[in-house]
């Protein structure tokens, strides 16, 4: 739902159907690497298999790591939202929400709409 030029404080913009997918299966890949190594297929998931097989039995710590420092960025990106739909003049608090539970979701992909919205100057009287 994009907002009309009279409503700035509404403003919101969903991801797009391709980045929420790919997101989702790379953090769920990435969760099952970290916290369910037993069930991944390794053979059929070609190079991506093996050098996910290497890290698990290689570099566990890093793999478990990285895992938290990729949802730690998501949820500090989440957050900057909260600032930034202040500085942009998105006063509705449902909007808001909206806007962190997506970031928080999505990361880059959903920061991005925020970042690039410009809204319209405020009329004087």
């Amino acid at each position: 739902m994009a907002a009309s030029p009279e409503a700035p404080e509404r403003y919101f913009r969903r991801t797009s159907i391709f980045w929420m997918g790919l997101i989702i299966s790379a953090m769920t890949y990435y969760g099952f690497a970290v916290f369910l190594p037993s069930v991944m297929p390794y053979h059929n998931l070609g190079l991506l298999g093996h050098v996910t097989k290497y890290l698990i039995d290689n570099h566990p710590k890093l793999l478990y790591s990285g895992f938290w420092i990729v949802w730690s960025i998501h949820v500090t990106e989440a957050l900057y939202t909260i600032k930034l739909c202040k500085t942009k003049g998105i006063t509705d608090n449902s909007v808001r929400y909206q806007w962190f539970i997506q970031t928080c979701a999505f990361g880059m992909a959903s920061l991005f709409h925020l970042l690039i919205y410009k809204p319209s100057p405020k009329k004087q009287r």
